[in-house]
């Protein structure tokens, strides 16, 4: 049980760290926060406007973060694997949707 607690510890750490150092907190604003949020924690959609700010906020903070909010005892119900699964999903739709070309191009 220390081992595993350990392990929560240090991966929370990490987090912390991964998103200090690269300051994913500042790259988005709240409202494309929020729909990244309900996106990947929720079942609603995210804008194309808030997967271009997605992407630039990138995908080691998109999965810090995630892994952060998982942390808190709010989510604690919650099933990790089905939300990574989300987190992945949210990512990889906006990336696509990125780079895919307009249909106006």
């Amino acid at each position: 049980v220390l081992f595993l607690t350990c392990g929560a510890i240090n991966a929370t750490k990490e987090n912390d760290q991964i998103i200090k150092e690269n300051t994913c907190e500042t790259k988005m604003g709240f409202a494309c926060v929020l729909e990244a949020f309900t996106s990947t924690f929720k079942t609603r959609s995210i804008s194309n406007k808030c997967c271009g700010e997605l992407i630039v906020l990138g995908k080691v903070c998109h999965s810090a973060l995630v892994k952060r909010t998982l942390k808190n005892p709010l989510f604690k119900d919650l099933s990790p694997a089905r939300i990574i699964e989300k987190s992945i999903q949210t990512w990889n739709n906006c990336l696509a949707l990125i780079d895919s070309p307009s249909p106006s191009a």
